[in-house]
């Protein structure tokens, strides 16, 4: 099975429309766009029934302390944690690309509605939702995709991968609010083959190419 997309190529930067935050000179950032990239695929094999779509970044640093403070680093050595960025499920199996945009257009404060999403999809919760508990203007549950954030200050840059994956089902025995840990979980057993793609992306100017 075979993933491409015509907004990035695999290793390469993520262009800022596809992020919920892009470079600001004076403020460090601000929103961007926040569309989700075109994904398309083939040589699903035999006997698939639906699609999930995940999106992780595996590079978020585990602890919180220097993330976004002044005259203060992320180091590069610090532990990282993966960071959901997009749960989609139960695409129907006739289904062969995601167009751009489609799920998302821009950020939205407290986060999209969901779980149910276009072409009969369901949508899980993202970590932002964890991310903005905190902040009274922007906490609430962020279904679908919202894209790549990292911290202006981190030293490393951060890697976004897209996986499909082809399953024995049609829908996933999930109900009522999930997340990345729960589907990772439903899908199990059931996956026929996945393909990954994977983007790049950072704040920090001093590693900006």
């Amino acid at each position: 099975m075979q993933l491409s997309s015509e907004s990035f190529k695999d290793g390469a930067v993520i262009p800022g429309e596809f992020a919920f935050c892009q470079p600001d000179p004076t403020h460090h950032v601000r929103l961007g766009r926040n569309c989700n990239p075109q994904l398309a695929w083939s040589d699903a094999p035999a006997g698939t029934r639906s699609f999930a779509v995940i999106c992780h970044d595996p590079d978020v640093p585990s602890k919180g302390d220097d993330v976004n403070q002044e005259g203060r680093s992320v180091p590069a050595d610090l532990p990282r944690v993966d960071f959901f960025h997009w749960i989609l499920i139960d695409l129907p199996a006739s289904v062969r690309q995601l167009a751009t945009g489609e799920y998302s257009r821009e950020v939205t404060p407290r986060g999209k509605a969901g779980p149910a999403a276009p072409h009969g999809t369901r949508q899980g919760i993202n970590d932002y939702t964890g991310w903005f508990s905190g902040d009274h203007d922007m906490r609430g549950d962020y279904y679908g995709y919202d894209g790549p954030c990292p911290p202006w200050n981190d030293e490393i840059v951060h890697h976004y991968v897209f996986t499909l994956y082809a399953l024995d089902i049609e829908r996933l025995p999930l109900e009522g609010r999930f997340g990345g840990p729960e589907v990772l979980a439903a899908l199990s057993g059931h996956i026929l083959a996945q393909a990954s793609l994977t983007g790049t992306y950072t704040l920090n100017p001093a590693l900006a190419g």
